[in-house]
């Protein structure tokens, strides 16, 4: 019985937390977030797109994800040493926010170069077809065949994405610095992805849209 009521108040408690973020999301503010992300433009530019390949470029990105992270880096469950103290003193209301407002912006509409196209093929195979060879689903999958990601399930838009951020991201996943995606299954993925994999689906997903 014990055991029973245990199970029970930590189903509800996840329910409770789940109704509580509908409301955060459906209260969010993008004004408000507007004026909170004034820091952010450094580096990831004032409307959300960034100058440098190193910082994600944030225009257009779900707000549920957008939400996350910024939680998850105020909260300690992910490390990015460049956002140190920044959004420590955030409300959760205040990630929504800021989120809200990101997610309002036109997103990046990035370009590839032909001058690789063995590479993009690979890029292009393993995010609609993925490698079962090496047991790496589809991209697609989660983050849809045109890149805008599904903000239900908290998976981020690929789509304009610098590629020189995703290829860290895949490898800070890979290599188990971070660990915040949903039952880190970017973590599986990613370990079993090479760096030249790495490398093409980085590229192909800088110029889906």
């Amino acid at each position: 019985m014990r055991k029973l009521l245990a199970s029970l108040a930590i189903t509800m408690g996840a329910v409770g937390t789940a109704h509580a973020q509908t409301d955060l999301q459906a209260d969010a503010d993008a004004a408000a977030g507007r004026e909170l992300a004034q820091t952010c433009a450094a580096c990831h530019g004032q409307q959300g797109i960034s100058a440098v390949g190193t910082f994600p470029n944030l225009a257009g990105q779900q707000m549920s994800y957008l939400a996350k992270q910024i939680m998850d880096i105020r909260d300690g469950n992910r490390v990015v040493p460049q956002m140190a103290g920044l959004v420590d003193d955030y409300s959760d209301q205040d990630a929504w926010d800021v989120a809200a407002h990101f997610a309002g912006q036109e997103a990046n509409l990035g370009q590839t170069s032909d001058e690789d196209a063995e590479l993009l093929a690979r890029g292009e195979e393993l995010y609609r077809a993925g490698d079962m060879s090496k047991g790496i689903p589809a991209c697609s999958a989660c983050h849809t065949p045109t890149g805008v990601g599904i903000g239900s399930a908290v998976y981020p838009a690929l789509s304009g994405q610098h590629a020189e951020y995703t290829v860290s991201t895949l490898q800070d996943f890979a290599s188990g610095e971070r660990a915040n995606s949903p039952n880190n299954i970017m973590g599986d993925i990613a370990s079993k992805m090479s760096d030249q994999d790495m490398e093409a689906v980085a590229n192909y997903v800088l110029g889906l849209n």
